[in-house]
């Protein structure tokens, strides 16, 4: 029995401007559009894409406002250099790594602190360290920015009984990093796992990673074992969809 292609295929319901930014942007983001090079003049894409000067303007903003393009009067559209970033999960077990592997790179980055607080966490994360649904935990907050702009929201929890009286509680920065405490207090990491999914950014998400309507996130959720199999912090990590791509990799 043949399947009709209209239940096959969803319909894109999008506006034109947003197809076309769509599919630019992954024309920038495989390579085939590199660092430097001029996006096709405004005639060219009007033909490609079948649209108006208007439309095609409103598609060139959207790109813009991700940072992916950068165009000035009466000059080209040009994609801007260095935006998509390859990040090793297994690299950057800690914001410290994080900090030196963009470094390397030539980039300037920093980690701000914003938030130190017992919080009821999310769903997931209360399902990890396998709290009741009122299960509440510490949790660490931050920013992680390069060369100024906001690139990754980090949230780090840890159970309260590990938490209490020590360094986690103070809104500072930690000498020598979380692992390295949770280590001198029994807990040592042992092995970690990542979930990664694709989501559509929250308000928080939205405002401090400066995003566009129609940009993705990266969620990462990181739960770290320590001895015994038991979760001593769980975090997790959101970056801008359209900056990053993951790069895992595996023995033969």
């Amino acid at each position: 029995m043949t399947v009709p292609q209209a239940e096959t295929e969803s319909v894109d319901r999008r506006s034109l401007h947003e197809r076309i930014a769509a599919d630019l942007r992954d024309d920038i983001m495989s390579g085939e559009l590199a660092p430097g090079e001029s996006l096709p003049s405004t005639a060219r894409l009007k033909e490609r894409f079948g649209a108006s000067n208007a439309t095609v303007q409103k598609a060139l903003q959207l790109l813009k406002e991700e940072s992916l393009v950068v165009g000035r009067a009466g000059a080209s559209v040009t994609i801007r250099e260095h935006r998509q970033r390859t990040v090793r999960p297994a690299a950057l077990t800690t914001a410290d790594r994080w900090l030196t592997e963009a470094a390397k790179h030539g980039t300037h980055a920093r980690s701000v602190l914003r938030d130190v607080a017992e919080v009821l966490p999310p769903a997931d994360v209360r399902s990890a360290f396998g709290l009741p649904a009122d299960g509440t935990v510490l949790q660490r907050s931050q920013i992680l920015l390069i060369d100024d702009e906001p690139a990754e929201l980090v949230y780090c929890y840890y159970l309260l009984d590990i938490a209490r009286g020590t360094a986690l509680m103070e809104r500072r920065r930690i000498k020598g990093g979380a692992p390295a405490l949770l280590a001198e207090l029994g807990h040592p990491a042992r092995r970690s796992v990542d979930r990664v999914s694709a989501r559509i950014p929250t308000q928080e998400q939205y405002r401090a990673l400066h995003l566009t309507s129609s940009t993705p996130v990266l969620r990462t959720l990181r739960v770290v074992y320590g001895d015994g199999d038991s979760p001593v912090e769980v975090t997790v990590m959101v970056k801008a969809g359209h900056l990053y791509e993951l790069q895992y990799e595996f023995g033969a």
